[in-house]
């Protein structure tokens, strides 16, 4: 199995690979936020918080920045490419394990135990039907070490099988039906609208929303930023905290349900019919010590930290 350990080392030297990669500048302009997302609808009280201008109400000038895959967005926050982005509370975790001293300052989606927005699906044919049969097999996760796959792992285990028999490769949500369609994975652990539409077209099958074993109320992904940068725009991070929270209550009124869903798929790209089917995450703007506790329990259980953190100086006043 391809393993992922964001060690210190792992850490420094991927900041220049990830700006690079990202191909946008570091913050220059006084007071901007450059936010980093991924394809998902967990960020969905950023995205409402833009268009029903509770940014700008604020005299925030906040840009949203599409980023592929979810385990690069530490090291943008590292290099200045990005003020605030949304790891998955994995990825989060591991980067300050690995020596990043990066602080949360909201949150995204929360998992539910209704959640059937993503789920593992196996490739047309390849057989998979139970946990047990994914051993030996090639399973694209959108993100080594971030949320779905330190959950999928977690699932495995739970039934009794070995994760470490399983080959786990890194895969962009975009890339996963084009990916099956192909051959060259056996199944991924994906979220709607690419599940959606790998499940439509035929390519594949959803063997499980296995995610309803998770505990609910927990983040699928944080908003996160360098400590020092925090620190110095403590009244910026105050704002924004507010901001997402007021977009957190417009999400939780279902009268306002088309307008989210117009806001979602303006920034993650989604056609209509899809929009319309996809299932979104409820949101959780604050985030406790309990709740990212959870995150370090999960993965310690999974050897995935080397030190203890301590979650109550991981949170951003």
């Amino acid at each position: 199995m391809k393993s992922f350990s964001m060690n210190r080392r792992t850490v420094l030297s991927s900041l220049g690979a990830a700006s690079a990669a990202l191909a946008f500048p570091a913050w220059s302009q006084s007071g901007k936020i450059v936010f980093g997302y991924t394809a998902v609808t967990d960020f969905a009280s950023v995205f409402v918080a833009a268009e029903q201008g509770y940014f700008s109400k604020r005299k925030l000038d906040v840009e949203l920045k599409f980023i592929p895959l979810n385990s690069t967005i530490p090291a943008a926050i590292q290099a200045d490419s990005l003020q605030i982005g949304g790891p998955t509370p994995s990825v989060y975790l591991q980067s300050v394990d690995g020596g990043l001293d990066h602080v949360v300052v909201a949150g995204g989606g929360l998992t539910s135990k209704t959640n059937t927005g993503f789920g593992f699906v196996g490739r047309a044919g390849a057989g998979i039907r139970t946990p047990q049969d994914c051993i030996g097999k090639k399973v694209g996760v959108p993100g080594l070490g971030a949320f779905l796959h330190v959950t999928f792992r977690a699932w495995l285990k739970q039934n009794g099988v070995d994760y470490k028999k399983v080959n786990f490769v890194e895969a962009s949500f975009p890339q996963h039906g084009d990916l099956l369609r192909g051959g060259s994975i056996d199944a991924v652990v994906t979220a709607d609208p690419f599940m959606g539409r790998i499940v439509d077209s035929g390519v594949g099958y959803v063997v499980s929303y296995y995610s309803t074993f998770l505990e609910s109320g927990n983040h699928t992904i944080i908003y996160a930023a360098k400590r020092d940068w925090a620190q110095k725009n403590a009244a910026q991070v105050k704002l924004f905290r507010e901001a997402v929270q007021e977009a957190a209550a417009f999400i939780n009124q279902p009268k306002n349900d088309a307008a989210v869903r117009a806001a979602i798929g303006k920034y993650i790209k989604l056609p209509p019919e899809i929009l319309a089917k996809t299932q979104i995450s409820p949101p959780g703007p604050t985030v406790s010590e309990k709740q990212l506790s959870y995150w370090v329990g999960l993965m310690k259980d999974q050897g995935m930290l080397q030190t203890d953190p301590k979650v109550a100086t991981l949170i951003a006043k």
